[in-house]
């Protein structure tokens, strides 16, 4: 009788988890690889994401290249964990990363070939991010996008990227 509410717990995040990823799939692709160009910088970005398996577990990496900055050669690895439809159809991934980074990422499919997304991430140095991107699928393997973030970092402003994605 002891072992009973241990039993119970355990039982319940195993129903949750198995419920979440049997979930309606949301249209949106995590397996994907981007070519990025931050018009403030000059710099180029190159990102890659994948689910884990038939998972909702989801692992990033990117780096910097090029620029006016010194953020040549960043580079960043994070896992995630997608939380399908949510609210309204939107997915919300929750992740951290390396250099004590962590985030949040809600993105919608908005219907037409068109994404929107919104994102907060928080850095190692106290720095607050804010982003948006809207997004266009030309295909199901290609996609557009256009984002802005912004920064709380001491001489930092906010900053343009230019993507392009192929979805696998």
């Amino acid at each position: 009788m002891k072992h009973i509410l241990p039993i119970l717990t355990i039982t319940t995040l195993a129903a949750a988890a198995s419920a979440q990823s049997a979930a309606a799939s949301s249209g949106l692709s995590y397996n994907r690889v981007g070519l990025g160009y931050n018009t403030d910088s000059k710099g180029y970005s190159l990102t890659a994401s994948a689910l884990i398996g038939s998972s909702n577990f989801l692992v990033e990496a990117g780096t910097s290249i090029g620029g006016n900055t010194s953020g040549n050669g960043v580079d960043s690895v994070s896992l995630g964990y997608v939380f399908k439809n949510v609210a309204l159809g939107a997915d919300a991934t929750v992740s951290v990363g390396s250099d004590e980074s962590y985030g949040l990422n809600v993105r919608k499919d908005l219907g037409n070939s068109i994404e929107l997304a919104v994102s907060y991430n928080r850095d190692s140095a106290d720095n607050n991010v804010w982003g948006a991107e809207l997004a266009y699928n030309v295909s199901k393997q290609i996609q557009v996008a256009v984002g802005v973030s912004d920064t709380n970092a001491a001489g930092s402003s906010s900053t343009t990227d230019i993507s392009v994605r192929y979805n696998f």
